[in-house]
């Protein structure tokens, strides 16, 4: 199983919020984040954010770092490595199931992420077989793009997704955010959008919206 950091805002935690890293990171880079969140009426809630794996990196000259899948190419059409994106799937299902037998139910849990973070959280999610109370991606894209209609899971069809993504971002370039959120929509997915003028990046409004966002559906009279 992942190696993860654990934060709980109080004790006997009702809701579990997963935070994915980018690539190169690790867990502690949205520890900062997820201290600025309020989540005021929601309870007690446990973060999780876990260390991807450490691995060779084919845009990086094979040097070996944190990354939940090889990146072959930034450009939007280069081609994906599927078989690395499923087996951290399979991880990051391993994590859900743990906050399953900790008392958490499927729909007191978010799965957020980060760049290749976000990618895996819609990998995962979509795909996910029990409700989640909500999806987050921040900077990055849908991966496999072509595979989600099939693939998805009827338990969340009505999930809510937040994507939030910045108007100059170098690295996933914003066009990609938006084919992944026309995608996402066209297949009848609630999308909440969100553009910001910065690069690749988070900033303190997107901080304020996502508090909204969670606070929305992790409250006790929020979507279900």
């Amino acid at each position: 199983m992942l190696e993860v950091i654990e934060a709980v805002t109080g004790d006997n935690p009702t809701a579990t919020i997963f935070i994915l890293h980018g690539l190169g990171a690790d867990g502690n880079d949205f520890v900062p984040v997820a201290e600025e969140l309020q989540l005021r009426g929601v309870g007690p809630v446990r973060y999780v954010f876990p260390h991807a794996p450490v691995m060779p990196v084919t845009i990086n000259n094979g040097y070996r770092m944190r990354a939940w899948y090889d990146i072959f190419g930034f450009e939007d059409d280069a081609a994906q490595d599927e078989a690395g994106l499923r087996k951290s799937q399979a991880m990051v299902e391993e994590l859900i199931a743990r906050e399953r037998d900790r008392g958490i139910a499927a729909d007191r849990i978010v799965l957020a992420g980060f760049s290749q973070g976000c990618a895996m959280a819609l990998l995962t999610g979509l795909r996910h077989r029990e409700k989640l109370a909500g999806i987050v991606g921040l900077s990055g894209y849908l991966p496999i793009a072509s595979t989600t209609a099939k693939e998805r899971a009827p338990a969340n069809q009505h999930t809510p997704i937040f994507l939030a993504h910045g108007t100059q971002d170098e690295v996933v370039h914003l066009e990609r955010a938006e084919a992944s959120r026309d995608a996402l929509q066209a297949l009848g997915y609630p999308v909440e959008w969100h553009t910001y003028p910065m690069g690749h990046s988070v900033s303190p409004l997107e901080i304020q919206h996502l508090d909204a966002f969670l606070t929305r559906v992790l409250s006790p009279a929020g979507p279900r």
